[in-house]
């Protein structure tokens, strides 16, 4: 997919629990001309999920078959037989409705991104305050087995080593002032 001058993206990164989904709701409501990009998911969702605003839930031999045919902008296998993407149609979708894709996605797939997309897209970096503090937060949700737990801390713990590759890196330590910033950074990229 050829990404055009006037086509923008914006990608917001973080650790699981570090508050890129929350950063991210907050510059939706500020930014109208902001869209969500829809990611697609082989888990099962969550409680308060819901399938087309959320994710897009789909089997793994569905995900599977859209790698083959090429159908994701970036893709992973988040955790053993999880896989997360975003698809090619959603970001044309957005495009051609003339607004900007948010991407909310992990720290791999927005390298991947940074690399497949360099020109005309923003990328944020959400970090926690520390490794106990996400830990908390995560143990908060209570969607979480002590082992899942272990693995999502252990992961964070991996890609907290990825943030110098971002540009912009915010700390999530308290949420108004990073949601602050986020939207600081943003309104540079939307006027530029």
């Amino acid at each position: 997919m050829v990404q055009t001058k006037y086509q923008k993206m914006i990608v917001i990164t973080a650790p699981s629990g570090a508050g890129k989904t929350s950063i991210t709701r907050h510059l939706m409501k500020v930014f109208p001309q902001l869209s969500f990009s829809v990611s697609a998911a082989t888990r099962k969702p969550r409680s308060n999920e819901k399938k087309g605003i959320d994710y897009y839930f789909i089997s793994v031999e569905e995900f599977q078959q859209k790698i083959l045919n090429e159908e994701f902008v970036e893709w992973e296998m988040v955790y053993e037989g999880k896989y997360y993407g975003t698809l090619k149609s959603e970001l044309k979708r957005i495009w051609n409705n003339e607004q900007i894709p948010v991407l909310d996605i992990d720290v791999q797939g927005a390298i991947h991104v940074q690399k497949e997309y360099p020109v005309n897209s923003l990328f944020i970096f959400i970090k926690p305050p520390s490794i106990q503090e996400l830990t908390k937060r995560l143990e908060s949700r209570g969607s979480e087995s002590k082992d899942s737990l272990e693995a999502r801390v252990n992961k964070a713990a991996y890609e907290l080593s990825f943030a110098h590759q971002f540009n912009n890196v915010i700390e999530n330590k308290d949420f108004e002032t990073a949601c602050n910033e986020a939207v600081r950074i943003v309104k540079g990229f939307i006027n530029n």
